[in-house]
């Protein structure tokens, strides 16, 4: 199996009268193996597309895949292999840590005893504090260390570090990482500081939409910000690449983001619009700014990059 995750022109509405849309036509790969960050701001439809993979919500078009099953079909023992985490778990306040592991073990028959205590230990859990007791902190170790123990396939996760102080998050992504050889994991977050450091794919989600989905190396590739000093003054010329973002000019300076930048090939194709350039900054991109500028584009900046690679193997 290639893909952990595989959603196809999902789309979902709610209300009868007002008919809200909270997706539409979403497509998104999930490679087997990959730390999967979805990123959007609160109100994106990060939560929906999870709900939907979890089998809460059911789509109102097109179709999601966990694990090569339907997610309308996602339910009892599937669930030995899908671990879910969400900002707002609920669990049963009455219990305590130790009680919650205890009631979860016999569940999953490949719960690892060993791995238990490890968590334990490196969560530095209190086995008697009952689960209302604990601070936000606590709660999100004691849940993920539930998830963690049975080692399922793929881990899905709403939220997990809103609202958590720095070490709590480090240590959460630690544990995450110590899991990645051996499961996919996929997450939502609204902070672009939390993933940057450990996944390695990323989605950006906007309005319901996917403006982007890439790894992340690629992504940082592909996006620089260009500055060219002309030897005159020189008005936006009309049908520019539609990899340009942002063109601009001031005076003898052109600037825009290159949504698919080449080394050989960017050059080339800015000296063919403007015949007089007398220098090229090229600059890259932190991941924030390549978000900012895809937002305000209000598009996807990739819809072109097969026609330009196209058009780099031809000038090559």
């Amino acid at each position: 199996m290639t893909h952990a995750i595989q959603i196809n022109d999902l789309g979902k509405t709610f209300g009868l009268r007002s008919r809200t849309e909270a997706l539409a036509h979403l497509n998104l790969t999930v490679p087997t193996g990959a730390i999967y960050a979805l990123v959007g701001a609160n109100g994106a439809g990060k939560t929906t597309i999870i709900k939907i993979l979890m089998n809460i919500f059911p789509p109102t078009a097109g179709h999601a895949q966990l694990l090569g099953i339907d997610s309308t079909r996602v339910a009892g023992e599937i669930f030995n292999r899908i671990g879910y985490v969400s900002e707002n778990q609920e669990m049963p306040e009455w219990m305590t840590v130790g009680h919650l592991l205890d009631f979860l073990r016999p569940f999953y028959p490949q719960w690892d005893r060993a791995l238990e205590q490890q968590l334990i230990h490196q969560f530095d859990l209190q086995l008697t504090r009952k689960l209302k007791h604990l601070s936000r902190g606590q709660r999100m170790k004691a849940a993920l260390a539930s998830v963690l123990a049975y080692r399922p396939s793929l881990i899905v996760l709403d939220e997990p570090f809103t609202g958590l102080d720095p070490l709590v998050r480090d240590e959460l992504i630690e544990s995450l990482l110590d899991r990645a050889p051996e499961t996919t994991i996929f997450l939502s977050s609204h902070d672009l500081g939390e993933i940057e450091s450990f996944a390695s794919h990323v989605g950006y989600l906007e309005r319901g939409r996917m403006l982007f989905s890439d790894e992340m190396s690629t992504l940082a590739d592909r996006f620089r910000e260009i500055e060219v000093t002309l030897s005159g003054p020189s008005p936006l010329p009309p049908n520019l690449p539609a990899t340009w973002l942002q063109p601009e000019t001031s005076g003898h300076i052109l600037r825009f983001i290159d949504t698919s930048f080449h080394p050989d090939h960017t050059p080339r194709q800015i000296a063919e619009i403007f015949s007089a350039v007398h220098d090229i900054e090229i600059n890259p991109m932190p991941l924030r700014a390549i978000f900012l500028a895809t937002a305000k584009a209000g598009r996807k900046p990739f819809n072109n990059i097969p026609e330009a690679a196209a058009a780099r193997e031809t000038e090559a």
